[in-house]
């Protein structure tokens, strides 16, 4: 039987259902409900790495991207070869259109420092829009915790979101940092060594650095500036755009 879209009254029950669920049922659900049209997108963060051990056990054949802007840590690419080696799972690279060298040449230099929302979007939104209308999927996986901003706050574990025209399913909304690590050690998930030198968050190179005793998690990413979100996860959407 081919796989339909939920409706609204769907994703409300299935988020009271699995709003105390743990994330393997989290899991489960979505992969039962919407596999194979179903995606994970992933910065290969502590918390992806978590899902992408369990997809491994629920549904390892979920299609698991990464948006390559071209400013990703060598770490960051490197820890997506140590995941293909042990789990079988080849994360798709979604990349813009632009290298990165002629996208700056195109606006004259980097705008990572000046105008970061135009490059997240550019670099970010538009790539995973175009991977989305390429993929058709229905529902995506998104590794977020309720924890980190005030946006992700808002979030439910199974939710619309406008911006993609999908289902996004959050399995680990619930989960504190600790439960992440205690999760990581406890399996010894592969993670990217950038958090074992003071970066809890991972982003693009040039908008990322380690943080401080004391500081937020996420102080590290676009440091000295209001932004604090690329736009993916932003809930709060103008005109469509997720900036």
């Amino acid at each position: 039987m081919a796989v339909t879209q939920a409706t609204a009254a769907e994703i409300a029950e299935a988020n009271e259902q699995l709003a105390t669920a743990s994330p393997e049922e989290v899991l489960r659900w979505a992969a039962e409900r919407f596999h194979p049209r179903l995606m994970m997108a992933t910065a290969f963060g502590a918390e992806g790495c978590c899902i992408i051990h369990l997809l491994a056990e629920i549904q390892p054949a979920t299609t698991v991207v990464n948006l390559d802007t071209g400013y990703q840590f060598p770490e960051t690419l490197e820890l997506r070869e140590r995941i293909k080696t042990r789990y079988g799972i080849e994360v798709e690279y979604i990349r813009p259109e632009l290298t990165v060298a002629e996208y700056e040449a195109e606006h004259g230099g980097p705008l990572h420092g000046h105008r970061p929302d135009q490059c997240c979007y550019d670099r970010k939104i538009l790539p995973l829009q175009r991977a989305v209308d390429r993929i058709v999927p229905l529902a995506w996986i998104s590794a977020i915790r309720k924890d980190q901003t005030a946006d992700r706050g808002k979030a439910s574990v199974v939710e619309w979101d406008k911006k993609f025209n999908l289902v996004k399913v959050n399995p680990l909304l619930h989960w504190t940092k600790k439960d992440v690590w205690g999760f990581v050690h406890k399996h010894d998930v592969p993670y990217n060594p950038l958090h074992d030198r003071d970066y809890p968050s991972i982003g693009c190179w040039p908008c990322t650095r380690p943080v401080a005793a004391g500081e937020d998690d996420r102080a590290g990413r676009w440091s000295g500036k209001v932004k604090k979100e690329c736009g993916l996860h932003v809930i709060e959407v103008k005109d469509g755009e997720g900036i």
